[in-house]
């Protein structure tokens, strides 16, 4: 016999209430309603974007103006001859971040560029964002005066208004949600599913940074727990620590592609490493890939942390996340508008589907990229 339960909790009040006042049998099925526990999928085993896949498989869109939904680092609205770019993120105190080690004015500034960093790999621009916040009677107001001081400055260095939001209690620890919307022409847009078999692929800046830079943070906290006289030691990891702390956005990138007269075929940010968004990008596509080892930019400064932890640099950059780079793919005539430019390191080229997500050793030797980024759920590889 199924019974009704919430969160693994059976009660006969919920099978009740359902049936009384929230759902018909000729609209909505009541099994939608059930759990048996027998059948009970944990979050985990889904993971964060096979959840995602799952909740969504089967959304209709309503609206013409609707032009893209889920499925892309923003979604796209149709607005006279503009798109709005409109994209969501949340930060969990705990899960997220760490108030031990993260000042609130640095967590202020990143809650908004983490989501301006989704605008910009439309090939946007952002325009506004609106904050809401839940948050627990041990911060105070100057706490939370000092969390919008950093999320003011994120406003100013982008050019973005805050227009409104929303704020509440929370039964303990704190919850940031912020929504960005931007705009750009209708045609402009760059999605994840335009790369072409030939392809170079491009990414802005370096790689692996901000997880060092976690790594730094985390070995010091524990350090703490056990002599909270022990000074921490940060001396010579100034890059790293800002790399995780106080990321950036590249604005700049999408005004240098502007300038050079460049349109991406495909574009993603970086938020969860670099084989995890290679992967989302090559599946959205239909693509393969080859990315050299050899050609992925990692400043000395992670090679030398990464060699203190007995890490792989390579591994760091691969699947460190949070670094807010942009990965994008150029037609291979757009190659000699970019050769040289600083700002920019090609790292491989689009092969065919059947190809495969490959990266290519230093000795020559191909291996399957297989995403092992961030998992909201149990951050068990994706």
């Amino acid at each position: 016999m199924q019974k009704y339960h919430i969160y693994g909790i059976e009660t006969n009040l919920l099978k009740r209430l359902n049936r009384a006042f929230y759902f018909s049998p000729k609209n909505i099925p009541l099994s939608l309603c059930m759990e048996n526990n027998l059948n009970r999928t944990e979050l985990e085993s889904l993971g964060e974007f096979g959840l995602i896949d799952q909740l969504t498989k089967d959304i209709q869109v309503y609206n013409k103006s609707t032009v893209l939904g889920i499925g892309d680092d923003a979604a796209l609205i149709k607005n006279g001859n503009l798109l709005t770019v409109i994209s969501t993120d949340i930060l969990v105190e705990g899960i997220h971040f760490n108030l031990a080690y993260v000042p609130l004015k640095h967590l202020g500034y990143k809650a908004v560029i983490v989501n301006l960093s989704d605008i910009y790999a439309m090939n946007a621009s952002p325009k506004q964002i609106t904050v809401s916040l839940a948050v627990s009677n041990r911060f105070s107001v100057e706490a939370l005066e000092e969390l919008y001081a950093g999320i003011h400055l994120a406003c100013k260095a982008h050019a973005v208004d805050l227009v409104g939001g929303d704020t509440t209690t929370s039964a303990g620890g704190l919850f940031i949600s912020i929504t960005a919307i931007g705009t750009v022409e209708e045609g402009m847009q760059v999605l994840r599913s335009g790369a072409n078999e030939s392809d170079l692929i491009v990414v802005s800046g370096d790689l692996g940074g901000a997880y060092l830079g976690l790594q730094i943070l985390e070995r010091e906290q524990e350090v703490f727990k056990t002599n909270q006289n022990i000074q921490p030691d940060l001396d010579g990891h100034d890059y790293i620590l800002q790399r995780q702390l106080r990321p950036e956005a590249r604005k700049d990138i999408i005004e240098i592609l502007k300038l050079l007269e460049i349109k991406p075929t495909s574009m993603i940010d970086i938020s969860d490493g670099l084989a995890s968004e290679i992967t989302h990008l090559c599946k959205k596509s239909k693509v393969g890939c080859n990315i050299y080892d050899e050609k992925i930019p990692i400043d000395p400064s992670v090679i030398n942390t990464a060699e203190d932890f007995n890490l792989d640099p390579s591994m760091c950059a691969l699947n460190g996340g949070e670094d807010y780079e942009l990965l994008f793919t150029i037609a291979q005539s757009d190659f000699e508008k970019i050769k040289g430019n600083p700002h920019l390191t090609v790292i491989g080229h689009i092969t065919d589907e059947a190809s495969g997500i490959n990266l290519i050793t230093r000795d020559g030797n191909s291996y399957e990229i297989k995403s092992q980024g961030w998992n909201a759920f149990g951050n068990k590889s994706e």
